[in-house]
């Protein structure tokens, strides 16, 4: 979650306001919520309901945003989520034992606060099953004292044996107290591979950039005990600025460790690799240069703005192109409209294909963001998915829909789009009504959602607010923005 220092760019034909620095890392709209109003009470157990064909996972007061689901390959039912509670200190796990048709919910567990009026709250969820069924919750903690400011933050990694219905062991590690770097926007990842050298390995990748500092960079955490412990090494260039956010590790068919991230001193998206199970690394290199440094105001998101950052995965299928590397990432077209492209790599990320967009295409201006990929390793098809405004009616860009989109040639070319969302969300106005008490403007979607693809179906989880006036017990504002998921054949 983010609080952005704005440097603006008058974009032609549509102007939309662009950044290019971070001042504050991607939390601080939850910090000032909760420094100035406290935290509302637990949630409590949670069940799912179902909405108009699609599945609202979260079903409780307050927002919920940033979300992020997983799948157990050893168990394909079983699917795990998580997402940001920005009226509440923990973060937020879901469950599902029947392949995402119900789900439950669990608060994750926080380490003690830090000094006089101490408080710590979580962000930022990542989650991954390892081969035997073990899953991982990733997320950072931010400490503060009211009246004192940030006391620091550091890595969170929780471990849950049965599913994510309850999380029985967490290390908390990295510290920072702030001086230097805050920590922030980790994604997390475990190598599955039954024959890799480092089978179970757990990685954790993260941003220790924000507030300035040039010596943090791009952090990759390993774990060869099953989560008990990590140890950190920088994966960037350790020469370079460190000007970098929203590092995602991903795993090859070997053991090999990918990373990449927005580089947004150099405006490219970056990427680094790792053959000794995350130990050292390579030289830095380039998926793609970009024209969005850090983030863009759109009208769907103009309150937080639309961070730019990839989302990549290896084929691990039996088929043609076992082993190929693929990205996604949000960047701005010569419209002025922002779109989802893609590239992927048949040699280990030496070199990349030229981006393609992975969307339908409009002679109107539509604006894509909030993307995700997965590459479904039963058949090695590639999945996309991201929000949508095709669909507004508003005449502002207001409205969106999560769409899914996929390539059955390794991400050579995409079909039509999917629609997924059976209801529009608008995170500017409540039917008209703006400002909006069931809105909450500071994080509104979040700065990324998640999806899972195995078997042929694919699982995209999405911030909603379909039903956000909705009342319900103790929800003063209304249900306000809801996780929501769907399964797609």
């Amino acid at each position: 979650m983010r609080k952005l220092s704005l440097l603006l760019c008058l974009l032609a034909p549509i102007a939309l306001a662009q950044t290019n620095n971070s001042k504050d890392p991607t939390w601080w709209d939850k910090y000032q919520y909760i420094l100035n109003n406290g935290p509302d009470a637990s949630a409590g157990t949670t069940t799912s309901v179902a909405a108009g064909g699609n599945v609202d996972v979260s079903n409780e007061c307050g927002p919920q945003s940033e979300t992020y689901i997983t799948l157990n390959t050893a168990n394909p039912k079983q699917l795990a989520g998580g997402s940001n509670e920005i009226f509440r200190l923990p973060m937020r796990g879901y469950f599902s034992g029947d392949g995402g048709k119900s789900w439950g919910g669990v608060d994750l567990p926080l380490p003690p606060a830090i000094g006089a009026n101490g408080v710590d709250f979580g962000s930022d969820p990542t989650l991954a099953f390892d081969s035997r069924g073990n899953l991982f919750y990733g997320y950072i903690v931010v400490f503060f004292s009211n009246g004192n400011g940030i006391n620091g933050t550091e890595m969170g990694v929780a471990r849950s044996t049965d599913g994510g219905k309850s999380y029985s062991s967490v290390t908390f590690f990295d510290f920072s107290g702030g001086t230097d770097h805050f920590n922030d926007k980790p994604m997390i990842t475990a190598d599955s591979n039954p024959n890799s050298p480092f089978r179970d390995n757990v990685y954790i990748a993260w941003d220790a950039a924000a507030g300035g500092s040039t010596g943090g960079g791009v952090r990759v955490a390993r774990s060869t005990d099953h989560g008990a412990t990590f140890t950190s090494v920088r994966a960037d260039d350790p020469k370079g600025p460190g000007r970098a956010i929203a590092a995602v590790p991903f795993v090859g068919t070997n053991g090999e460790l990918y990373v990449a991230w927005n580089d947004y001193a150099a405006n490219t998206i970056a990427f680094n690799r790792s053959f000794d199970g995350g130990a050292t690394w390579g030289s830095q290199s380039v998926v793609a240069s970009k024209v969005i440094p850090f983030d863009i105001r759109i009208p769907a998101e103009s309150f937080r703005g639309a961070l730019v950052y990839p989302a990549c995965d290896a084929d691990r299928s039996s088929g043609a192109h076992r082993g190929r590397l693929a990205c996604s990432w949000m960047d701005l077209t010569s419209a002025g409209v922002t779109d989802i492209f893609a590239s992927y790599s048949d040699d280990k990320g030496t070199t990349w294909s030229a981006p393609r967009a992975v969307t339908d295409q409009f002679a109107f201006p539509v604006d894509r963001f909030n993307h995700w990929l997965s590459v479904d390793p039963t058949n090695g098809v590639v999945n996309v998915s991201f929000y949508d405004t095709r669909n507004d009616t508003t005449g502002q860009r207001y409205m969106t829909d999560t769409y899914l989109s996929r390539s059955a040639d390794g991400g050579a070319s995409f079909g039509a789009n999917v629609r997924v969302s059976t209801a529009s969300s608008n995170e500017h106005d409540c039917d008209g009504v703006f400002p909006c008490r069931s809105i909450n403007y500071g994080n509104q979607q979040g700065d990324y959602e998640g999806l899972v693809a195995y078997g042929g179906v694919a699982h995209p989880v999405w911030t909603d607010s379909r039903r956000n006036t909705d009342t319900s017990t103790g929800c003063s504002r209304g249900l306000m923005e809801e996780v929501f998921t769907s399964s797609v054949k």
